[in-house]
């Protein structure tokens, strides 16, 4: 039987392993790295997961939880489809400047390093792509039908220009520690959306 103690230091070992897993990479952290973040010992943490593979799949389902969450929160009283999509990418900014994420976007980050050595971890990310394209394609299916975007938008190619442009620049920006190339991105999806949203 887990304890109320047992499930706040699970917790407290996601949320410290997430943010070293997105910022340090998954591969380069170790069990002494996220002991060294909880203050705990090994046996501490592998008293609630079974080796550090378990601990890389559920700290990245929980970044992408609380990246969810982000998005909910963003939304949360937007009315139309231009709204919503506005409010994405003020969640994709905020990421860029830091202050949602450190290290960047949590879905790109492993991406990039889940290969086909890693098939659990990049099925998952798979899976979260799949939820952040998808949640665009809906708003603008959504939006077609309610004649907010103009007849003959494809939604699924919005979908990919729209996070394929969010996601490159954060990668840009991140690279080069520079706002200036997720600013131009956003001004283009602006634009984009200005000429197709009513």
């Amino acid at each position: 039987m887990v304890t109320r103690k047992g499930e706040q230091t699970k917790a407290l070992i996601l949320e410290k392993a997430s943010k070293l897993f997105n910022s340090q990479g998954y591969r380069a952290s170790s069990i002494s790295d996220i002991m060294h973040e909880t203050g705990l010992r090994k046996g501490g943490i592998y008293n609630h997961f079974e080796n550090k593979e378990e601990i890389m799949l559920s700290a990245f389902s929980f970044s992408i939880d609380t990246m969810s969450h982000f998005f909910s929160e963003a939304m949360a009283g937007k009315q139309g489809c231009m709204e919503r999509l506005l409010s994405i990418i003020s969640v994709f900014e905020g990421i860029a400047e830091r202050e949602l994420f450190p290290g960047g976007c949590p879905i790109m980050n492993a991406a990039i390093e889940a290969d086909d050595a890693d098939l659990l971890l990049q099925e998952k990310v798979r899976e979260a792509m799949d939820g952040l394209l998808g949640m665009v394609r809906n708003l603008v299916q959504e939006g077609i039908k309610k004649g907010e975007v103009k007849q003959g938008v494809d939604p699924e190619f919005v979908a990919t220009v729209f996070i394929s442009t969010l996601e490159g620049a954060l990668a840009l920006s991140k690279l080069y520690k520079n706002q200036e190339y997720m600013k131009r991105a956003v001004h283009h999806l602006r634009s984009f959306l200005a000429q197709n949203c009513a």
